[in-house]
């Protein structure tokens, strides 16, 4: 596949780099020629300096044989013209854009970025999709990610097995005995710095980071047979009152009315507008790595500290600091993949990658075959992707205890006309079925196989 990326920061280069591994042809634009110098010279990719929305620049990426663009720049607006640009003048068949304004995505202009409007096929809103994600970790405490499929019918949870997790040193087959009714199924095991498909016969061991395919409704069920009965935050401070923190916020104030809420945010307009906004929210003008500021939001007394910030390093020392004054746990917003190691050993609870986030939805339309949705873990080492079955899929029609499926992929749950079923050795796929999938990085290719639309598979 040919790609054209318009803006090589963060999201960019990530996206860049998981699609180079993969063979495809990549070219990226940017204004910045350092940017562009460091992609060059760390990727396999081409690299040309100059605005993404212009068309000889764009011509000069091979906008003419680009099968798809990804403009990602800082600017929506550089972002929009991109793909008209490539639609008009290069007629690319698929144009996604980045679109981080609000003033876009508000509900009463929700046909702005349709096909008949725009030439945009796909509308990506990171502080939307991290702000969801936030309030999903929120939701559940003990899992450290949480992803929903299937029209939230089913969940991937990512489950820390501690010391005292009940199901410690138990072959996962029998632990689906144990719990006949539980539709939940460990699909992968991160140990000691290795992803690996879990098989039946597998033991999770303390320290383990457990993947876990289950019915939505059984989600605390699955958490509190690992050990994790942590109970939902009802005193939080959130650090930021940008886009993301305004909008877990609001959320949270329409939809949970009892939770105490404080938000710290160091611009002084900003931190009025969004007291404005909000009704029953606490808005402290400040900074989240001021002691006092902390001790004026009650830190000793909060569950729950969210930073939520533009910086790494405040989100993380503002986490930190919260916990030394008494605050029972944190969640922390971190851009740079390089620092996911290294948060564990400062006493960081739980953490969030909106590059991460970005990227997954990207890969989706990326995916060859009836891919619904990705999410890539560990930082693309494997996905859980929603797949659907179609009659030409080798899977359809065959008992599970039959399948012979390649090697470092494992089937989580299958959704069927509105209900969830877990698979058994007698569980046939059907035709139109919706699976969700663990797949190693490697495995991708087979899933997009077992789901392609054509039957070249045979």
């Amino acid at each position: 596949m040919k790609v054209i990326i318009c803006g090589a920061g963060q999201v960019g280069y990530g996206i860049a780099e998981r699609l180079s591994q993969e063979d495809n042809d990549v070219s990226v634009i940017d204004t910045s020629a350092s940017l562009i110098n460091a992609i060059t010279e760390t990727l396999d990719v081409r690299g040309y300096v100059g605005h993404g929305a212009h068309p000889d620049v764009l011509a000069k990426a091979g906008a003419e044989q680009a099968d798809m663009i990804i403009a990602v720049t800082l600017y929506d607006e550089v972002n929009i013209v991109a793909c008209e640009v490539a639609h008009a003048l290069f007629n690319v068949p698929t144009k996604i854009a980045r679109i981080r304004a609000q003033a876009y995505l508000q509900p009463e202009y929700a046909d702005l970025f349709s096909r008949q409007n725009m030439s945009i096929d796909v509308t990506i809103s990171p502080e939307i999709e991290v702000g969801k994600m936030v309030l999903r970790r929120i939701s559940f405490p003990g899992a450290t990610d949480i992803v929903r499929f299937a029209e939230d019918s089913i969940a991937m949870v990512a489950i820390e097995c501690m010391e005292d997790c009940p199901v410690l040193n138990t072959p996962l087959h029998q632990l689906s005995q144990l719990f006949p009714d539980l539709m939940a199924t460990v699909v992968g095991i991160f140990r000691d710095g290795h992803l690996t498909v879990a098989h039946s016969g597998d033991q999770l061991h303390a320290g383990d980071l457990a993947y876990v395919i289950c019915q939505r409704e059984h989600v605390r069920r699955t958490l509190g047979l690992f050990g994790h009965e942590e109970q939902e935050a009802r005193r939080i401070i959130i650090a930021g009152g940008g886009n993301i923190g305004h909008f877990v916020a609001r959320t949270i104030e329409e939809h949970q009315p009892k939770t105490r809420l404080k938000i710290i945010e160091t611009d002084r307009e900003k931190a009025v507008s969004v007291s404005e906004q909000l009704r029953n929210t606490v808005v402290l003008h400040g900074s989240a790595l001021d002691q006092n500021i902390l001790l004026q939001a009650d830190v000793q007394d909060a569950d729950l500290m969210v930073t939520l910030t533009n910086s790494d390093q405040i989100n993380i020392l503002g986490a930190v600091m919260a916990k030394s004054l008494g605050c029972k746990s944190n969640l922390v917003l971190i851009n740079s993949s390089s620092l996911n190691n290294v948060t564990k050993s400062l006493g960081i609870d739980a953490q969030i990658n909106p590059r991460a986030v970005t990227i997954s939805r990207v890969l989706q339309h990326v995916r060859k075959g009836r891919i619904r949705s990705v999410y890539a873990v560990q930082q693309g080492s494997a996905e859980v992707i929603e797949a659907e079955a179609l009659e030409t899929s080798p899977l359809v029609g065959r008992p599970f205890r039959d399948l012979e499926l390649p090697d470092g992929i494992r089937i989580g749950a299958i959704y069927r006309d509105g209900a969830v079923i877990r698979p058994s050795g007698d569980t046939k796929i059907k035709a139109k079925d919706r699976v969700v999938l663990f797949s190693t990085a490697e495995a991708v290719k087979n899933v997009e196989q077992m789901f392609r639309v054509s039957i070249q598979y045979f």
